[in-house]
């Protein structure tokens, strides 16, 4: 009897990565004067198509940075790319934020502000133009930009749910 080799599974061969969007300062006053505790916005992702958000609050940064980090890897996501860049035009909402995120040619690079870049290098994109609308919250737009990154549907998905075959058309 034979024994299999155990395979790696995705997350070993390519791990996660992280990085801190915001981190939030909150001060409430006391007796004997400000108390401070602290939020972190964190992305984490291996760059290939997995991405998630997390949010975490403590009383100081690395452990509110810590808690962020652990949340995000509760709900990370598997996102549609076609090669490079993403497969259609789609928007993203939360709130009061929209975020536009159109596919790009190669070389274009990711034409975004700091917080909506971090969620799209962090899935692996990498030639992308976006546009937000809106709140410019960070917390906003890093929840709208994954919100669209998470609709976004590949072609041969589109295909089997329909029952038809889809042509191509590249306009670059």
């Amino acid at each position: 009897m034979a024994v299999e080799p155990i395979k790696l599974s995705d997350q070993e061969e390519k791990p996660l990565e992280d990085t801190v969007v915001k981190i939030y300062r909150c001060s409430k006053v006391v007796k004997g004067g400000r108390r401070f505790s602290f939020a972190a916005l964190v992305v984490v992702g291996d760059r290939t198509g997995t991405v998630g958000v997390g949010y975490g609050k403590a009383n100081e940064v690395p452990l509110a940075v810590e808690k962020a980090i652990k949340d995000a890897k509760k709900s990370l996501n598997r996102i549609a790319l076609v090669g490079r860049t993403i497969p259609h035009q789609i928007q993203g909402r939360c709130r009061a934020s929209r975020v536009t995120m159109v596919p790009a040619s190669p070389g274009t690079g990711v034409i975004a502000g700091s917080s909506a870049r971090a969620v799209l290098e962090y899935a692996g994109v990498q030639d992308v133009l976006t546009k937000v609308y809106g709140s410019t919250s960070p917390k906003n737009v890093v929840k709208a930009t994954l919100d669209g990154l998470i609709r976004l549907r590949s072609k041969e998905l589109v295909e089997s749910l329909r029952g038809v075959k889809i042509e191509t058309v590249r306009r670059w």
